[in-house]
């Protein structure tokens, strides 16, 4: 999916980046359901969900849905 933006491979960047973000989060939630360590389990689901978070953030700023603030 190419964002109105017209910066091509920019979007093309941005795009891989966003999916990698979004399979780091897949990995250590994955990873997090293998642990039998119950604080490793937490830590590792408060990653992914920060993983997700911060991947939801630079899609949404990307696509001009939200603004950073300064």
């Amino acid at each position: 999916m190419r964002h109105m933006n017209g910066n091509g491979p920019v979007d093309e960047r941005h795009e891989r980046h966003v999916r990698e973000m979004r399979e780091k989060a897949r990995a250590l939630e994955a990873e997090a359901e293998r642990s039998d360590d119950p604080e490793e389990r937490r830590r590792l689901r408060r990653q992914a969900r920060q993983a997700e978070f911060d991947c939801e953030q630079e899609s949404m700023m990307a696509a001009g849905d939200i603004y950073p603030t300064p």
